[in-house]
């Protein structure tokens, strides 16, 4: 029997860390009829990862609230590699609301960062959004 070959950005595994290609995974949050369309807190949060390992600023700016969105996201600095997500938690107290806690792992310049948060997520017009990092 012969294998069909898969276009290498269908087998393109998803930065987010879940076992599923990112077509199938965030890229389908990030564009198509998806687009924009989380599930909930934590696909968000992955999806949100996703495009800062793409460089989505777009797709960040839109899943961000309107009332803690900046004017505009930066560009990443040049050479920085985002090298994998550990979700530690995720809790969604009610329908409207979510927190997530996880690490981010990346380097630069040869050095390695951790970002740990706790993101809190709120759902508006059946949509979630990224609210801010918890103090």
């Amino acid at each position: 029997m012969r294998q069909r070959s898969v276009p290498p950005h269908q087998a393109e595994a998803c930065p987010c860390g879940r076992p599923a290609a990112y077509a199938d995974c965030c890229g389908r949050y990030h564009a198509g009829p998806l687009a924009l369309q989380a599930p909930d807190p934590e696909s968000l949060m992955r999806s949100r990862y996703s495009a800062f390992v793409k460089d989505l600023r777009p797709y960040l700016l839109a899943t961000w609230h309107p009332d803690t969105r900046p004017a505009e996201i930066e560009a990443p600095e040049p050479g920085l590699q985002w090298l994998g997500l550990d979700v530690r938690r995720a809790a969604q107290p009610d329908a409207d609301h979510g927190v997530v806690e996880f690490v981010a792992r990346s380097k630069l310049g040869g050095r390695a960062h951790r970002l740990h948060e706790v993101s809190t997520f709120v759902r508006e017009g059946g949509r979630w959004l990224y609210v801010r990092a918890e103090d």
